[in-house]
């Protein structure tokens, strides 16, 4: 059985927008980035320690459908699933969803994890991988 989409909320602000007050389409990959790095956060996973180790993760391949648009000031939660786990990657199901519960944006990211001191792909580690399987 899967577990329920992880959700972060967040509200629009001017400079996500462009000049008609709508959000511009790049800025919906952003807020897929702050869901998922949220959710690394609350499942005990601090970047900031793996970015001392030269680890990372990395976006390694996105496919984003732009479904309606959002506009300033709309307040919009961010639904992330993990779909595949592998030993060095893991895929992402996103969706942007408005106030009125309709999918505005939908994304599925490939993610790698990354050694940094020689910019190679690398297994993720056991204790991660494990935090993971935790919440497929």
């Amino acid at each position: 059985m899967q577990n329920p989409p992880q959700s972060y909320s967040l509200r629009v602000y001017y400079e996500d927008t462009d000049a008609g007050g709508i959000v511009y389409y790049a800025n919906y990959l952003k807020f897929f980035e702050r869901a998922r790095t949220e959710w690394l956060r609350e499942i005990g996973i601090n970047q900031q320690n793996l970015l001392e180790q030269k680890i990372g993760f990395v976006v390694r391949k996105v496919e984003m459908d732009n479904i309606a648009s959002a506009k300033l000031d709309d307040l919009l939660n961010v639904h992330s699933t993990i779909t595949t786990l592998k030993r060095a990657s893991l895929v992402f199901h996103q969706q942007i969803i408005n106030h009125e519960k309709q999918v505005i944006c939908t994304a599925t990211v490939r993610v790698a994890c990354v050694n940094f001191q020689n910019a190679k792909p690398m297994a993720i580690p056991e204790s991660i991988l494990g935090a993971f399987k935790r919440v497929c």
